[in-house]
């Protein structure tokens, strides 16, 4: 847990006040994140705890932030018509004059660039830089000094949710959106009574996965710390007495997995029923990740006049169907097309490829990326046993690469993502359970070496890079075995006016007709060297490739 010192009040009714206290946010202005990795990478030993060759996501049973086996059945709903629920303050937005003054044709032109539409009733103006929010000074002089000017997603939700307004947001992620909805919680937390000697905190924000949770955390704690405010972060895969612990010493902010939430909902270690600001976040992911029966579960615990903030990548059914029962006359946001697409800044190049020449297209494409300036990469394999056996393979081959999966502990994930963040290791391998959870801001590269399950995936696969307003290049090497996903493929291709090869024109013809076409057995782009297993492999040898120091 973070928390902050003294507790003054300002301006009456019990609410706390901001201190220009110092701290700021991790990275450089401009940006979260510092800029590549070193040129030089010396020999290290192994991560802690078993495998040397790569981090992971915990034991299986807590992939995903704990499951909770029991359901909740054991958590009763409140019936809030019987509760005598006090007062809460929701709207602290006061519009700047510089809003106020700006031409509505400026702001439609704005809304035009970036693709922004708003629907609701009586919504504030967008705000255009960091002063016009309204933000208490300590937070605002944060601001400034790591970044440079709000991003879309911040420009249009913080007036919304500053003025208590429910909001629906979709967004790509690396939009920013973590900002979006952390900095106006912790004014609608500090312009509460204290909290005095209740467990129960102000604010919730709910999340798919113990990842996410922890960089929404990691996001959040300065700005936190600067305000004399307490958060922790609870999620599965981790002991729970440390979580315990902060709980009973009571929280204003609680980032959390359902699973583990309602873990310690159910043995009374924590309630919601002081809490009145509730976040959902990447919602589309945790109904996929079949959350759902949890997250009512923990909403029926919450008083229903909240104000709820729901952050998605995409709009299906079943998302609109969880907005339309838990938010109440509500903003909709949406930046970009709400078709699935990708992020326009990102170079997709599609390779048609036989499966046994990827490893050597493989190590062509890294002895290119190890040349330039930046060159932080992700490689995207569709198995564990693969990520093992090619992190393993790679490493005996000189390459600086660790890997990541539902199969490794806590520790050997912490402490692969800690090498890859600061670039000690500039490539990390792992399957899909990675792809939504893994938030560094400068990744350069993407590898799809196997192709996703879909093109939903694929998206959101690449979106580990071109983050916040950044160019990244993403690589898919595509067989004849992917052929039945070659339509969708094409469809996010182009949507992103990308260049679309022939092949994979050729492929979604023959599929749709049901032959494989003049390619006879497969597809193949030949780019030289043999396939076969891993074990097997000649170790490449490319005049280009750097020298990584013994201990890789």
């Amino acid at each position: 847990m973070n928390r902050g010192s003294g507790r003054d009040k300002f301006g009456g009714g019990g609410s706390r006040s901001f201190n220009s206290r110092g701290g700021g946010s991790s990275g450089s202005r401009g940006g979260i994140g510092g800029r590549g990795c070193p040129r030089s990478f010396s020999g290290r030993g192994g991560g802690p705890g078993g495998n040397r060759f790569g981090g992971g996501f915990g034991d299986r049973k807590y992939d995903f932030g704990s499951r909770n086996a029991s359901g909740g059945n054991s958590l009763r709903p409140i019936d809030w018509s019987r509760e005598n629920l006090r007062p809460f303050e929701k709207n602290f937005y006061r519009e700047h004059s510089a809003v106020t003054r700006r031409e509505q044709v400026e702001i439609d032109k704005w809304f035009t660039d970036y693709q922004v539409t708003v629907e609701g009733n009586d919504l504030p103006r967008p705000v255009f830089d960091f002063k016009e929010a309204g933000f208490p000074q300590v937070l605002t002089d944060m601001l400034f000094a790591n970044f440079q000017k709000p991003t879309v997603i911040q420009s249009i939700s913080w007036p919304i949710a500053l003025s208590g307004r429910d909001m629906v947001s979709i967004a790509k992620t690396g939009s920013g959106k973590t900002f979006a909805f952390i900095l106006p919680a912790i004014v609608h937390t500090a312009g509460q009574p204290p909290r005095g000697h209740q467990k129960s905190p102000s604010v919730l924000v709910l999340l798919p996965t113990r990842e996410l949770a922890q960089q929404v955390e990691e996001v959040a704690k300065d700005y936190c710390r600067a305000t004399d405010l307490s958060i922790t972060c609870l999620f599965g895969g981790a002991p729970k007495a440390a979580q315990a612990r902060d709980l009973e010493r009571g929280v204003d902010i609680i980032i959390a997995t359902p699973g583990r939430l309602m873990d310690f909902l159910e043995v009374g270690k924590t309630d919601l029923r002081r809490c009145t600001y509730l976040v959902l976040d990447e919602a589309d992911r945790m109904l996929d990740m079949g959350f759902e029966p949890q997250i009512r579960k923990v909403v029926s615990q919450i008083r229903p006049d909240r104000q709820t903030l729901m952050f998605s990548a995409t709009w299906p059914k079943d998302v609109r169907k969880l907005a339309m029962d838990f938010l109440t006359d509500a903003a909709h946001l949406n930046v970009g097309s709400l078709e699935l697409s990708a992020n326009h800044n990102i170079t997709q190049i599609v390779e048609i490829i036989d499966e046994s020449n990827k490893q050597q297209r493989l190590m062509s494409i890294l002895s290119d990326i190890m040349n330039k300036e930046d060159f932080k990469t992700i490689i995207f394999v569709e198995t564990k046993r693969k990520a093992d056996d090619l992190t393993r393979w790679m490493r005996r081959d000189g390459w600086p690469a660790l890997c990541i999966h539902g199969d490794k502990g806590q520790s050997e994930r912490d402490w692969a993502l800690s090498e890859f963040r600061s670039g000690k290791t500039p490539i990390l391998l792992a399957t899909d359970v990675a792809a939504r959870g893994l938030d560094v801001d400068d990744i350069k590269y993407v590898i799809n070496f196997d192709y996703s399950n879909n093109s939903e995936d694929y998206v959101h696969r690449i979106g580990r890079t071109g983050r916040r307003d950044k160019t990244g290049i993403a690589y898919t090497f595509f067989t004849y075995a992917n052929a039945p996903k070659a339509k969708d493929l094409i469809k996010v291709l182009e949507e992103a006016n990308q260049n679309i090869p022939p092949e994979l024109h050729q492929m979604a013809k023959d599929n749709f007709s049901g032959g494989r076409g003049r390619y006879g057995g497969g597809y193949k782009r030949n780019y030289g060297g043999s396939g076969g297993d891993f074990a097997k492999r000649p170790r490449f040898d490319a005049p280009t490739r750097m020298s990584y120091g013994d201990g890789w």
